[in-house]
């Protein structure tokens, strides 16, 4: 489907959103049991947030695995639920994939950290080089969690 400005796009960070567990963890079947109220609301396409496994360093934006969903949110089985109640609402679905960057605790990542020269092919693991500044304050080149100095 192409993306249309008369489209209704509704945002769901899933973690707050319905909780059906008890545990306050908005999960996929809070969605499934709210895909009728979202169809009244004439939504046309729900935007989900990262629902991937995470550590949660980065609201879920650090992405451990791309091929799985976060259990605390429900299994793949859920998921692909969720996707086919909404299709018969006619609501679709759009993923927000985080693509630019990973979790620390990424296989590949942890390959590259590993010494696997395959894999530090895909990230720029350095001495710091520029005075790039992070969004989130400090260098853009300062050592990640857990590890004193860059490789």
């Amino acid at each position: 489907m192409a993306l249309d400005k008369t489209k209704v796009i509704y945002q769901i960070y899933p973690k707050s959103y319905k909780d059906t567990t008890g545990n306050g963890i908005g999960d996929f079947r809070g969605i499934i049991e709210k895909m009728p109220y979202l169809s009244e609301l004439g939504v046309d396409m729900v935007w989900l947030n990262p629902f991937y496994p995470s550590p949660q360093r980065d609201n879920g934006y650090d992405i451990s695995d791309y091929t799985a969903v976060n259990s605390v949110f429900g299994d793949m089985a859920d998921f692909e639920e969720m996707v086919r109640v909404g299709k018969e609402h006619k609501i679709d679905f759009m993923l927000d994939m985080v693509l630019n960057h990973c979790s620390t605790e990424h296989e590949w990542f942890q390959k590259a950290l590993a010494g696997d020269k395959y894999y530090q092919d895909f990230y720029f693991i350095q001495d710091q080089t520029t005075d790039w500044l992070s969004k989130f304050g400090g260098s853009a080149w300062a050592p990640f969690w857990g590890y004193g100095e860059i490789l």
